[in-house]
């Protein structure tokens, strides 16, 4: 059966709307490679201790500009952006975190760390807005929602004349990113899962 691809509204992400953020991207992440490796293999620890790491991100990074997409009102997808400067946390920022993420226990703390410290190190040095996490309501997924957004979050980048950048690690997404004018600029194991960094320049 053909389903018509929705037309949804992306917009900014309203203040209100972060604790369903919070759970549709705990939904998303929930079964993706790094996080089974870093939170473990139950997906519903997986589950709550994502929403304690997203609910974090929301909280501390301050600098964050999320887009959301809205099908009828309802969200269908999400996205994290950080705006030049604002992705990686600051010292004060970092003193927070530790209390933050205590709730997930010390072994998925301590490989969340390894994985976001491996992460900053291979952050471009040059200005740039950093996309992510982004995720479509499963069900959903495939219909075009994820390019909205994207395409949107591009605009947006062209307006701004700024370089794009992420980090993935689904080869199934290294193909839409690539659709909308991303190139693989290194590949690297982190902890034990293949990650793809890719770049969107003006």
């Amino acid at each position: 059966m053909n389903i018509e691809r929705p037309i949804v509204e992306v917009r900014d992400l309203h203040t209100e709307e972060i604790p369903a953020a919070v759970r549709l991207l705990a939904r998303g992440f929930r079964d993706e490679p790094l996080q089974i490796a870093s939170l473990g293999p139950d997906p519903e620890r997986r589950h709550q201790r994502l929403k304690v790491l997203f609910a974090a991100m929301f909280e501390i990074m301050k600098g964050q500009t999320p887009l959301v997409a809205l099908d009828g009102g309802t969200m269908v997808g999400v996205t994290g952006v950080a705006p030049p400067g604002s992705c990686q946390p600051t010292v004060a920022q970092l003193l927070k975190y530790g209390p933050a993420l205590f709730p997930i226990g010390p072994r998925s703390l301590v490989r969340s760390a390894r994985l976001n410290r491996t992460w900053g190190s291979v952050d471009p040095k040059e200005p740039h807005s950093h996309l992510g996490p982004l995720a479509v309501e499963a069900d959903l997924r495939g219909r075009g929602i994820g390019s909205q957004i994207l395409g949107h979050y591009c605009l947006r980048l062209d307006d701004a004349k700024l370089i794009g950048y992420l980090e993935t690690d689904s080869e199934d997404k290294v193909r839409l990113y690539q659709r909308f004018g991303f190139k693989v600029v290194r590949e690297q194991l982190v902890i034990g899962v293949p990650n793809w960094f890719m770049v969107r320049r003006i």
